[in-house]
């Protein structure tokens, strides 16, 4: 059970034992900090912001359940108001996690990155440096976006092909983001597919094939209508 302190540092603030604070980080007020939690210089923790939160598994989750290590925020990140981010998760420098957006346990974060308002990103993700995550997105666990990602509002990746009716040893595969490629809103992502790098995926695409990189897809479900042309590659716009 984590036993929390009341601290004077900020109205309504409670530490657990051992967490690193640094004298320069901004806290609002009603902030939570549980135990072991380092947190990072210049931070940023706005009102109701709870960071390194226990873990909570349903009994029939198939997330492990051993203790993950204490939750890290980086160096001027900022989790935003009512944002929680779990024991074990990992936040980069200057990432931001916005206001009621949920960062689960061993997930990490990359430099410079940004997660919406309300989204979740699960457990097991791994999400690079100066990806935008737009309000409302589901990132499902076990998936892996790389850097320069745009994945725009409403966006849902899914793990699960049997919706929960599996035996304990069925493996859950989460959808891969290569670089810089752009998922558009509302679109809908099933297990295990990979979208290539700098491909572009229009909105309320449904996703049920690997798409190639530089491809453009929409469509249900989802097909190639044309290339990304060149002046439209990140490196255009950098």
């Amino acid at each position: 059970m984590s036993v929390l302190s009341e601290s004077d540092r900020a109205p309504g603030l409670l530490l657990g034992n051992d967490v690193q604070l640094p004298v320069d980080v901004e806290i609002g007020g009603h902030v939570v900090i549980h135990a072991g939690t380092v947190v990072g210089r210049g931070a940023r923790l706005q009102d109701g912001a709870v960071v390194g939160k226990p873990l909570a598994l349903g009994a029939r989750s198939m997330a492990s359940r051993a203790v993950p290590s204490p939750a890290h925020v980086g160096v001027g990140a900022t989790i935003c108001a009512g944002a929680v981010v779990v024991i074990g998760a990992t936040i980069g420098d200057g990432a931001i996690v916005g206001d009621q957006a949920q960062i689960r346990e061993r997930t990490a974060i990359g430099a410079g990155s940004v997660v919406g308002r309300g989204s979740a990103v699960d457990n097991d993700d791994t999400v690079g440096e100066r990806v935008r995550i737009q309000t409302g997105c589901y990132i499902t666990a076990f998936s892996t976006i790389e850097d320069d990602v745009f994945v725009a509002p409403g966006v849902t990746l899914t793990n699960d092909d049997t919706m929960g009716r599996h035996a304990p040893d069925y493996e859950l595969r989460g959808a891969t983001l290569r670089r810089a490629c752009r998922v558009g809103g509302g679109a809908v992502l099933v297990p295990g597919v990979e979208i290539g790098e700098e491909a572009f995926v229009a909105a309320g695409a449904v996703v049920t094939k690997d798409v190639p990189a530089r491809a453009v897809v929409m469509g249900v479900p989802a097909r190639v209508v044309r290339e990304v042309p060149d002046e439209d590659l990140l490196e255009r716009w950098m």
